[in-house]
């Protein structure tokens, strides 16, 4: 199975990934950003590659290693 597409549809707030046998996997992502992420810094990454890199939100996604990414590339500083 190779994948053909993967893409942001912006009416469904899906990423949508096709393959060549005619299977299509839709990821909610609003379902994922009110799950996985624990600050507005790994929220802001999550979006961040939603839009310009979908192939690698929907590797990590299905993966299960989202969390492990959020926390290595994102930095949380308290205010106080």
């Amino acid at each position: 199975m190779k994948r053909i597409s993967c893409e942001y549809n912006i009416d469904t707030a899906c990423v949508e990934i096709r393959y060549d046998n005619g299977v299509t996997i839709s990821i909610d992502c609003i379902t994922v950003e009110n799950t996985i992420p624990r600050n507005m810094y790994e929220r802001s990454e999550l979006d961040y590659l939603v839009y310009n890199a979908p192939a690698a939100y929907a590797d990590l996604i299905l993966s299960g290693k989202a969390e492990d990414y959020l926390k290595a590339v994102t930095e949380y500083r308290s205010l106080d």
